[in-house]
């Protein structure tokens, strides 16, 4: 088995996926680990910028029990172009994701409503959202965040300088 998760082409990708680092997570909207690691995540993000392509990948679970549905209306946001910004909405709402709450969200990013609860009602991003689960479970995640981190090295540079090059910046910002 290899040690990171293929991409697909449904994933939510920030970044060029040409890039040094790549970094893909698992997590739940509800979690608040989930909600402190996309903090660090978004930092790594502004002072990396184009080293460093993140991937985001649901993993709702019963502990959790507001998390599915916060999976669903990002997925639902996506479908209006729109998943970052309700992502970022959501994990800056943990505690509050009741359906209501969606609602309101959604109507903050300028998404069609009745296309949401529509989405929402009949479950349309079921499948997409238990694809993630699956595809963490093949890979051993147990928990939320659980993180992959890949490195692509190409030509002479030396990779340890490489990485060490870019987490050192990316710490320097903190």
């Amino acid at each position: 088995m290899e040690l990171m998760p293929k991409l697909r082409d449904v994933d939510h990708a920030q970044g060029p996926l040409s890039a040094e680092l790549l970094m893909m997570a698992y997590g739940s909207y509800q979690c608040p680990q989930s909600g402190k690691a996309q903090k660090v995540v978004n930092k790594l993000r502004s002072s990396l910028g184009d080293h460093l392509c993140f991937v985001y990948r649901h993993f709702p679970t019963p502990d959790y029990p507001r998390s599915q549905r916060a999976a669903e209306a990002a997925e639902a946001a996506g479908r209006q172009n729109k998943f970052w910004e309700m992502h970022n909405k959501l994990f800056e709402n943990q505690n509050a994701l009741d359906d209501a709450s969606l609602v309101e969200y959604a109507g903050e990013l300028g998404l069609e409503i009745s296309e949401l609860i529509h989405d929402l009602i009949e479950g349309v991003h079921q499948e997409r959202i238990q694809s993630d689960i699956d595809s963490g479970l093949d890979y051993g995640v147990k928990e939320t965040p659980t993180f992959f981190i890949g490195v692509r090295h190409q030509g002479s540079d030396n990779l340890e300088s490489l990485v060490k090059r870019l987490l050192l910046a990316a710490l320097a910002e903190e």
